[in-house]
């Protein structure tokens, strides 16, 4: 938490913003936010609470369709990016917009290079990337690397770099921990108190708890669009947070709890899928994995342990070089992933943007795609039918009607993610592959998923769960199999006595 006293006058200020969307919805209500130099500042709140619109609101992106935003109490007009970048006021989206072609220098300066006789001076383009990444704690990286031959960790310090050309005053960060290794968290946190310790005010949205009470000095809570609170972290707890987030108390945490309980473990017969000795190389190494009608199985493991390369396997994505597949006890040969969904083969990718949604769409469309795909394009699904699904899938995952009409891409992370699963739950798979499904969701959005898979399974369905989330595992799943270097190390029978730690020592054993 910051020691430096926040100035008295918000840097930036939001008094009585709305925001509606084309149709008439009001996104952000009224909502008024300070903005501090020297300031962490978190966002938070359920999917759809108003935090993106917020960040999108400040960013020009999203005008203010009334209210007032104030730059150092006096008001001011942004209507677009350019206006914001010009107030001083940098955005790093969820998905960065980076190059992945270009270099980390010619990403880190792109736009901002420095320019000599016969154009851009490549050589001051390099060092002035390298005095900025080495301001920030990054001085290790190599300005000259491709950005395509680094992790997605790194490149995420590269748009934050990218973001602090310009020497902004305000830093706005739209989930930048998503899908980050611990590790990767330690360092990005360690680049923003540097960033805050020199005066910058970052607004700071995540849905991990312990990472917002770690690294943040005020919390603003949204939900419904309208602002529920503001607290200072020192001075609020877990439990009233979450509380605030949900405007009620905690009795759906508290089936999360539960959700193993709810449906049954069948491990006897013929496994449904079958994989013997499957492998690919340079990415999975043989392994053997049976799973059951009814069953949950999770898979465990750190990244680039093999978990989504044996996904991918499993449903056609990719071709194993070698083992065998079998379904019911049928040998199965899958040749793409369209035949792999007409064997009841599904994969829901943790990267909803690579086909999990189709962006420009709209969510009616997207959530009947992939039946209509399955059925083909010269069968429409009747009109009754798609409004009985339209209006199931609706329900389910708890999205409103008032969604249906907007693209796909308006909608916060966390609901369309909702979007992307359940346009594959209304294909009515027999064998479910979720690779991260909760990933970017806060906590009711996490439960009803996890509810959905638990009936799903309760209908016979079997479902294999990717979580970098181990408690998420521990709690759903029937049975953990966990792998390390791209192969198949262990596997456990869930039980009152696995717990994370049971998962974190095997996986940290040596061989």
């Amino acid at each position: 938490m910051s020691t430096a006293k926040p100035a008295s006058t918000p840097v930036v200020e939001l008094r009585g913003a709305v925001v509606e969307l084309p149709g008439g919805h009001r996104a952000l209500d009224r909502v008024d936010l300070e903005i501090r130099a020297g300031e962490i500042h978190a966002l938070m709140g359920q999917n759809g609470a108003g935090k993106s619109t917020v960040v999108r609101a400040l960013a020009g992106v999203w005008p203010l369709t009334a209210g007032t935003m104030c730059l150092d109490g006096a008001p001011v007009h942004v209507r677009s990016p350019k206006a914001s970048r010009a107030a001083g006021i940098a955005t790093v989206f969820q998905d960065a917009q980076l190059l992945p072609h270009l270099t980390v220098a010619e990403n880190v300066m792109l736009g901002r290079e420095p320019r000599g006789r016969w154009g851009i001076d490549w050589g001051a383009t390099r060092r002035h990337a390298h005095e900025l990444l080495t301001e920030l704690g990054l001085e290790d990286l190599d300005v000259g690397q491709r950005l395509a031959r680094l992790p997605v960790a790194t490149r995420q310090l590269v748009a934050i770099a990218r973001a602090m050309v310009d020497e902004p005053r305000v830093v706005l960060l739209d989930e930048p921990t998503a899908g980050l290794q611990q590790v990767d968290v330690d360092r990005l946190f360690a680049v923003l108190r540097r960033m805050r310790d020199k005066g910058v005010a970052i607004v700071f949205i995540s849905h991990f708890l312990e990472q917002v009470f770690a690294i943040s000095d005020r919390i603003t809570v949204l939900r419904d669009g309208a602002k529920a609170g503001e607290i200072a972290v020192g001075d609020l707890d877990r439990v009233e947070l979450i509380s605030m987030m949900l405007g009620a108390d905690l009795p759906t945490l508290q089936q999360l709890a539960s959700q193993r309980a709810q449906h049954s473990e069948v491990v006897e017969g013929v496994p449904l899928l079958r994989a013997e000795g499957i492998g690919r190389a340079n990415a999975v190494r043989p392994t053997d994995l049976a799973l059951h009608g009814g069953e949950i199985v999770g898979l465990a493991g750190l990244r680039g342990s093999g978990r989504t390369e044996l996904a991918r396997l499993l449903t056609g994505h990719d071709r194993a070089d070698q083992g065998r597949l079998f379904l019911s006890g049928a040998a199965l040969r899958l040749r793409g992933p369209r035949q792999g969904m007409l064997h009841g083969l599904v994969l829901s990718s943790e990267r909803r943007n690579d086909g999990g949604i189709i962006r420009g769409l709209s969510v009616r469309d997207n959530l009947i795609l992939s039946l209509q795909a399955l059925r083909g394009w010269n069968r429409p699904i009747p009109t009754k039918e798609r409004e009985g699904i339209i209006t199931w899938a609706l329900r389910a995952f708890g999205l409103g009607e008032h969604v249906l009409r907007r693209p796909v891409d308006e909608l916060s992370g966390g609901e369309q993610q909702k979007v992307a699963l359940a346009r594959l739950f209304v294909t009515r798979p027999r064998v479910l592959v979720l690779d991260e499904p909760t990933r970017g969701c806060d906590i009711p959005a996490k439960v009803d998923i996890q509810r959905l898979i638990a009936t799903l399974a309760g209908e016979g369905g079997t479902i294999l769960v990717i979580s970098s989330e181990l408690d998420e595992l521990v709690r759903l799943a029937d049975r953990i199999v966990v792998l390390k270097d791209r192969g198949k190390i262990g596997e456990i029978s869930n039980g009152p006595g696995v717990s994370v730690d049971t998962l974190v020592e095997l996986i940290a054993a040596s061989d």
